[in-house]
């Protein structure tokens, strides 16, 4: 069995910035707003990143696209994803007053899923290095830490994460992450580790390794056969952000239940009623996801329609339930 050594786990360089630990959370559409990212923070995160954010929809100043952007000053390292295919629109949007308090842009090369594929995103930029290298060093200019997040390919058959590294250091990023699946995988089936090793002896930025990291022991299976310099953990996370914290040997005695209850106290704060309510059930449904005999409560959980409901079913979920 796979068991983490002596100084895998350690503080990372980026840029200018020395991060807490090499444990990154992955930037999740849906979830990593900024509770969430707290959160993982406390857990021992070293990092964390806002939900993708469309620079077209930041350039229209979108309201629901704004909202993703939300932080405070306890939010200690920012770090934005964005996506966009227009290396014009990326720069301005990075330079822009809307970024102005994140410390890292992270540019996202690899969402696979059709509609922003086919609009010239995500991972079609593997496809159009020129762009791509356009982008980046147009979202350099904003003198903001700059990280690209990608996959290892389009297909199975055509894998070339290393040789899409090397033009990512070249034109200027500070690290980049690589799925281990291609865009044709979508996310599901055995990541391509020996593709990520050779993007890490490509370079000399930090490279990290995501995709299909469901345990500390697939974390330290991941580590150890890429060489990588840190590990991204993106669903699993969310089903057991405990795993930060096991992974960092960051001390934390609350229970699922303490921590839910303290998520959503948090982003009623910060968020109106209808998110709070959407992203607290999300997230409580991930976590029931492996707890014996909290499976009939699901539909319950999702038809509480304020947040006195909401806490009350996750008091009976969570409350006599330990983890």
């Amino acid at each position: 069995m796979n068991t983490i050594q002596a100084g895998d786990i350690k503080p990372l360089r980026v840029g200018g910035l020395l991060l807490p630990s090499n444990v990154l959370m992955a930037p999740l559409a849906g979830y990593t707003c900024y509770p969430f990212r707290m959160l993982a923070y406390e857990l021992g995160a070293g990092l964390c990143f806002t939900e993708m954010c469309s620079a077209n929809a930041l350039k229209y100043e979108d309201r629901a696209t704004n909202r993703l952007l939300l932080t405070t000053k306890n939010e200690h390292i920012k770090a934005v994803q964005l996506l966009g295919g227009n290396p014009a629109v990326m720069e301005q949007m990075a330079k822009s007053g809307l970024l102005a308090d994140f410390d890292i842009i992270d540019i996202n090369m690899g969402c696979p899923v059709p509609n922003v594929f086919k609009s010239g995103e995500g991972s079609a930029l593997m496809l159009d290095q020129k762009r791509a290298a356009a982008i980046i060093r147009g979202c350099k200019k904003s003198g903001k830490i700059i990280t690209v997040k990608c996959r290892v390919g389009i297909r199975e058959d055509e894998l070339f994460a290393a040789e899409f590294a090397r033009m990512c250091e070249d034109a200027g990023a500070d690290m980049i992450t690589i799925h281990g699946r291609a865009r044709s995988m979508m996310y599901d089936g055995e990541p391509h580790r020996k593709e990520i090793e050779q993007a890490k002896a490509a370079v000399s930025i930090p490279v990290i390794a995501n995709g299909g990291i469901f345990s500390v022991e697939d974390a330290t299976k991941m580590l150890a056969n890429t060489g990588a310099d840190g590990i991204m953990i993106a669903r699993y996370g969310l089903e057991h952000p405990f795993v930060f914290s096991e992974l960092t040997g960051t001390l934390c005695q609350k229970t699922p239940f303490q921590i839910l209850l303290e998520q959503l106290d948090l982003t009623a704060q910060y968020y109106d009623e209808t998110f709070t309510l959407s992203y607290i059930k999300k997230i409580a449904s991930y976590m029931m996801k492996k707890r014996k005999g909290t499976k009939r409560y699901k539909e319950s959980l999702y038809r509480s329609g304020n947040l006195e409901e909401l806490r009350n079913m996750i008091a009976l979920i969570f409350a006599d339930h330990p983890a």
